[in-house]
């Protein structure tokens, strides 16, 4: 196991600030200044983005975009297979510059606490000041105010499309908000955007596109990891770097249905690598603690929290555009991986998202070109890619059925929640409405003895 250190440094005038690493610890530094003008890491390009939309986020705002850029580097170029104890847990160090120190030092608490629930890791998270002439980054507002009423995450999935169409029914002006990672992502990101700015073309929404990746050597002799279990910290940091602009108080949305949400593992065996906890309820609530010690004026919600994907399609403020625009949305795990089979991008069938998925649309005519397009054609073996996820969703409804109320029990299993009663009955509800869900989808298909 190795420790490694990441860590900015603002241009030339700001590398002998760097801390030091310490015994047994692995340093990698970078430069966030792209000739010593504009920050880099699609930082100084979102910046950009933003004012042409009248959106001047707040200094603050844009130190946590920077501490994300920190936490998106570690995450995704710091193998776990190697540079690990156990083969998942790394030791990671970041030391952030920042535009007020006192300030975010007292969010270090929560920072970690955060940190290492979502990605499993352990974090130390440090700060230290800007350079005295990167301490004013953010251009001066101008008098004309942005139109939008909040912002939300728009992944080009499908229920951040459902989220969308919701608001822009409903009559509010929200800031899209996306990452721009592989180009299956990025397509069906804009194909989804165009497709909404075509049906509400009298309505002045839009969106920031970012894309902020770290070259795959970054961290020298040191593989890249793909399990990218802290994206959604990004995702999340630049949805309030985008909303500390608009000059009220905000709510970022995050759209996501229930089960997913709560992503309570299917089998023991699910536990670390195959638990993810994006929009887990313990993780936005650590956000929205975290905003308020930054004194950054917003909310993170997940307006769906209690609802299964199939009630998200079904509750759809438009349905009829909705059911065109289905095949535009991408859910799917691993998009490309059909390229070996000599398939374009497309949906596989039968990974996790894609399972539920296609739950959520039996009620409605699924145009989506599946790899799988048949669940019942054969019977699936559970050692194989195609049969692991069925088999795993066949035993989480297994235990259902055998341990009424168990659901109550099994919410718990990704992490903490809630004390308030009420809230853990209708979250142990939704977990079992959305797992009842896929089991009418897999009604009649098979699994092979394992």
């Amino acid at each position: 196991m190795t420790r490694h250190l990441i860590q900015a440094y603002f241009g030339k005038i700001d590398r002998a600030s760097l801390a030091p690493a310490d015994v047994g610890e692995r340093a990698t530094a970078f430069d966030i200044v792209a000739y010593d003008t504009v920050l880099d890491f699609g930082i100084g390009a979102a910046l950009t983005d933003l004012k042409a939309k009248k959106v001047f986020p707040s200094e603050i705002a844009l130190d946590l975009a920077v501490t994300a850029a920190h936490v998106h580097a570690a995450d995704t170029r710091i193998s776990r297979a190697t540079e690990s104890e156990d083969a998942w847990t790394r030791q990671l160090r970041i030391v952030v510059p920042v535009s007020n120190v006192g300030r975010w030092t007292t969010t270090i608490p929560v920072l970690e606490r955060m940190l290492n629930f979502l990605t499993g890791d352990r974090w130390t998270v440090q700060f230290r000041p800007r350079p005295a002439a990167y301490s004013q980054i953010v251009p001066q507002a101008d008098l004309i105010v942005p139109p939008y009423t909040d912002v939300s995450l728009f992944s080009g999935g499908l229920d951040s499309f459902i989220g969308a169409i919701d608001q822009l029914e409903g009559g509010d002006i929200p800031l899209l908000v996306s990452h721009a990672g592989e180009p299956a992502v990025s397509k069906a990101q804009d194909a989804c955007f165009d497709a909404l700015k075509a049906q509400f073309a009298k309505v002045p929404f839009d969106r920031l596109r970012t894309w902020l990746a770290f070259p795959k050597k970054f961290v020298r002799n040191v593989g890249s990891e793909d399990s990218t279990r802290g994206r959604s910290f990004l995702f999340f940091a630049l949805g309030v770097f985008a909303g500390s602009g608009l000059r009220q108080k905000f709510v970022l949305r995050a759209p996501e249905n229930g089960l997913i949400a709560l992503n309570v593992p299917l089998d023991a065996l699910r536990l670390g690598a195959l638990s993810t906890r994006t929009t887990h309820p313990f993780y936005i609530a650590r956000w929205n603690e975290l905003l308020e010690v930054l004194g950054i004026p917003g909310r993170v919600e997940n307006p769906y929290w209690n609802q299964t994907k199939g009630e998200m399609v079904a509750n759809c403020a438009n349905r009829t555009f909705l059911k065109r625009l289905v095949p535009t949305t991408l859910s799917c795990s691993s998009p490309t991986k059909g390229r070996w089979q000599g398939l374009g991008t497309q949906h596989c069938g039968f990974c996790l998202p894609c399972l539920i998925r296609r739950a959520s649309l039996t009620s409605i005519r699924d145009a989506t070109t599946y790899t799988v397009p048949n669940l019942r054609a054969q019977a699936w073996d559970p050692r194989t890619a195609t049969g692991e996820h069925i088999r795993s969703f066949q035993y989480a409804l297994q235990r259902l059925q055998e341990r009424p109320g168990i659901e109550k029990m099994l919410i718990h299993k990704p992490g903490p929640l809630t004390d308030n009663p009420a809230v853990l009955d209708e979250l142990a509800a939704v977990y079992k409405r959305g797992l009842n869900e896929v089991g009418a989808l897999l009604k009649g298909v098979r699994t092979r003895p394992s």
